[in-house]
């Protein structure tokens, strides 16, 4: 073979070698296990969860069922379905249990799987915004309560504490001492010294965001304002990327706040999913959500109200339905992202006993 041949045949094996064993070096069996997990993996839906009772699931909270290895989202569910000649009557979020949906695919689809049956009240009494955690072998659930059907706004609240051993047999354990008769949308963090804070919104106070103090979930102790730059609801509290983050619903999407120590918060300048997202089951701002952390990844579940496209001729009511979305959370240069518009990959592990 001349030499010519020689330096051709020694180019060959070099130009179809040398990118196999520069991929043999990079694509690690983790990297290639994450790059067939990405090119599998299914987009969660969007809509992600609609109820199929009454259309109008909203304020969600996730916890892991620990006995049936599973993914469970307790939600407001709201009466979208309930028609009304008068534009003002709100008896339609009112006179509703807690619903409930499951995931059997790490929180990336959800059925229906009934309503939460709670110990307490009558059968009118209307619960919204449930916030679930588990401690120590026992399920909390903390979850505000309307004293019936209220056709205005104008009705006492309050938020109580249930135990449940199995998430389907509740016990009352006690209503909360607050700051007013009229205080919603409760949410649980454990503290790194093992005790417990707990936010709400207090409507009598500007609609500001309080905070309460427990050393085990049954006794609670009064901390003072959070939050008291603007008025909003819905509060969720998590731990990520090194810092404290809140999120609340600013009714013009949701704004985040960010701290190093849970009491002092520097307020992030833009919201997440203001205005509307491209499909139209997504064409509103986000409102009030939760986080669920998995494997170093935040992915928010919210919810939005169908108006625009989603509007059914001749039923004025339809604008009251709401529908349950999810979007992965960035961070960058200490500010939260959201982009809905973009596929979003849902990947929750089962949850350890430390969950928040």
């Amino acid at each position: 073979m001349s030499n010519r041949r020689y330096r051709a045949f020694f180019q060959f094996i070099a130009n179809a070698l040398v990118p196999m064993l520069l991929m043999a070096i990079v694509v690690t069996p983790s990297k290639a296990e994450d790059l067939k997990t990405a090119n599998t993996a299914k987009a969660a839906p969007k809509p992600l969860y609609r109820d199929p009772v009454h259309d109008g699931a909203a304020d969600p909270s996730l916890i892991w069922n620990r006995a049936e290895k599973k993914w469970m989202m307790f939600y407001t569910n709201r009466r979208a379905d309930l028609s009304s000649s008068d534009p003002k009557d709100v008896a339609w979020i009112h006179g509703t249990q807690i619903g409930i949906a499951e995931s059997k695919d790490s929180g990336t689809t959800w059925t229906y799987a009934g309503t939460a049956k709670i110990p307490y009240g009558k059968p009118n009494y209307t619960f919204w915004a449930p916030d679930l955690v588990w401690d120590r072998g026992l399920y909390h659930m903390f979850v505000t309560v309307v004293p019936g059907i209220f056709h205005d706004w104008n009705a006492p609240r309050q938020i109580i504490h249930l135990t449940s051993k199995n998430l389907a047999v509740w016990k009352f354990e006690s209503k909360l001492t607050l700051s007013s008769n009229r205080t919603i949308d409760p949410y649980i963090l454990k503290l790194t010294d093992g005790s417990w804070r707990l936010w709400y919104k207090d409507e009598e106070d500007h609609s500001y965001i309080h905070y309460v103090n427990s050393p085990d979930l049954y006794q609670w102790t009064a901390g003072g304002v959070a939050i008291n730059d603007r008025s909003s609801e819905g509060p969720i509290v998590f731990r990520w990327k090194g810092s404290i983050w809140m999120i609340v619903d600013a009714w013009s999407g949701l704004g985040v706040y960010r701290s190093s120590d849970a009491l002092h918060w520097t307020p992030q300048k833009e919201n997440l999913l203001t205005g509307a997202g491209l499909l139209p089951t997504d064409r509103s701002e986000g409102h009030h959500a939760d986080v669920a952390i998995s494997k170093g990844r935040a992915f928010l579940y919210y919810f939005v109200q169908q108006e625009g496209p989603d509007m059914v001729p001749n039923r004025p009511e339809s604008a009251n339905r709401s529908v349950l979305q999810v979007v992965e959370l960035t961070e960058q240069d200490g500010q939260l992202k959201a982009d809905r518009n973009r596929p979003t990959y849902v990947s929750l592990e089962p949850a350890g006993d430390r969950y928040r």
